[in-house]
């Protein structure tokens, strides 16, 4: 279901054939062709499937939440918007009731990061009848549906832990973390239809032993809100955005733009988000004595985070591992292009060479300062960076991702 493959979409949709790799929202077929979320929804409903059960350990509300649980949101509102019944059901959320409606969604919030995938898994062994098809989304941990479910289902896993798990867990937790992910439940799955939203991605799961027809990658897309601004900053400003955890690496980040400043001597980091790096980005400031030029923003609302990037000469980040790189695609939506590190999410979310740079860790300093101090290569990056910007939504990536479930509710009906 992925390459040069073509399948059928739908039955009253015959005459309709794509590859399921062009399910990308940046290489879809044209309009004339590929049917609407409207449309898969409808078709799934006149067969009996309405009812769609949504799987994650953590919710959109969350203090913790990032892209994974905003792009199940994205994907779950319009899937609702077109006549499905969402249930999303994920753990406890600080400060938010165990069950509420949002978006056009229900979402039911019981257990811990941890218990809420055995208490998940129960619940929805006991209501089997009270749903017809699933989507599991696997970050890091599996609700191992391949196993209990017979409905059907897809498989959402945004990235590859890998080295992640050191920064996440104690040395013997993190063994049996890479364990699970890498060797016990891939075999399981291999005949599960699996989205990532990267081709990066796709290739590493492809390392682990996932079938190549069986992983099909879906780009993420970018809110409409993120547009270019009319001026930028007056002096060199660079920001990075993301949650302030080790595996985000914004310590190493401040040390490679001491490296950028001495090159750059009026540059100004902005870093945007909050978390349990705070009080070591804080020591580091300190030790840099770089207090009046790295600025830790905390959280900011939407029209200050859009008015940043838009003001900004570039967008970066240090991160050790990412899914996509979210903040990567905003950013360039602002017209703002990025230099950041060369993992998997950001060879997705960065055309290196093209809408931006990447390079290893170590080079991110020096590379920062050649971009800032090269205006003609900053404006072409920066208009590149626009322009693919503009071809990634978030109505292509949901319609993207119902196209894959719908392919296995239709399989299942024509047995």
């Amino acid at each position: 279901m992925s390459g040069g493959a073509t399948r059928t979409v739908t039955r009253s949709w015959a005459a309709v054939r794509y590859p399921f790799s062009a399910m990308s929202n940046e290489a879809a077929p044209s309009a004339t062709t590929e049917p609407t979320i409207e449309q898969l929804a409808a078709e799934m409903i006149s067969v009996g499937c309405r009812r769609v059960h949504v799987l994650a350990w953590r919710d959109l509300d969350d203090v913790d939440a990032g892209g994974s649980e905003v792009h199940a949101d994205h994907f779950m509102r319009r899937w609702a918007a077109a006549g499905l019944e969402i249930t999303h059901r994920t753990s406890a959320a600080a400060g938010q009731p165990a069950n509420a409606d949002r978006n056009g969604y229900h979402v039911v919030r019981r257990g811990s990061r941890y218990s809420v995938f055995p208490r998940g898994v129960a619940r929805e062994l006991a209501s089997r009848r009270q749903y017809d098809a699933l989507v599991e989304v696997w970050n890091g941990v599996p609700w191992l549906s391949p196993i209990w479910s017979h409905k059907p289902r897809i498989t959402f896993l945004h990235h590859v832990h890998g080295p992640m798990w050191d920064q996440l867990l104690p040395k013997p937790l993190a063994f049996m973390g890479r364990a699970v992910e890498a060797r016990l439940a891939p075999p399981f799955y291999r005949r599960t239809l699996t989205m990532t939203p990267s081709d990066a991605t796709r290739d590493e799961l492809l390392h682990l032993g996932f079938r190549p027809n069986r992983v099909v990658a879906v780009n993420n897309g970018v809110e409409e809100m993120f547009v270019p601004g009319e001026s930028e900053a007056p002096v060199p400003t660079i920001v990075c955005v993301g949650r302030l955890a080790p595996v985000k690496r914004q310590d190493k980040l401040i040390d490679e733009a001491v490296v950028a400043k001495r090159r750059v001597p009026d540059l100004q980091l902005v870093i945007v988000g909050d978390g349990p790096l705070r009080p070591v980005l804080e020591e580091r400031i300190a030790h840099h004595g770089a207090g009046d030029w790295v600025h830790l923003a905390g959280r900011l609302s939407h029209e200050q985070l859009i008015g940043l990037y838009q003001r900004a000469w570039l967008v970066t980040s240090a991160s050790l591992a990412e899914g996509w790189g979210l903040t990567l695609t905003e950013a360039a939506a602002c017209g703002t292009s990025a230099v950041a590190t060369d993992v998997n999410g950001h060879r997705s979310s960065v055309i290196d060479g093209v809408t931006g740079v990447l390079v290893p860790l170590d080079r991110l300093g020096d590379t920062i300062a050649d971009v800032l101090l090269d205006g003609p290569r900053r404006t072409a990056l920066a208009d590149a960076a626009l322009t693919r910007a503009r071809t990634l939504t978030w109505e292509a990536s949901a319609r993207g991702v119902l196209a894959g479930l719908h392919g296995q509710v239709m399989a299942k009906h024509r047995k």
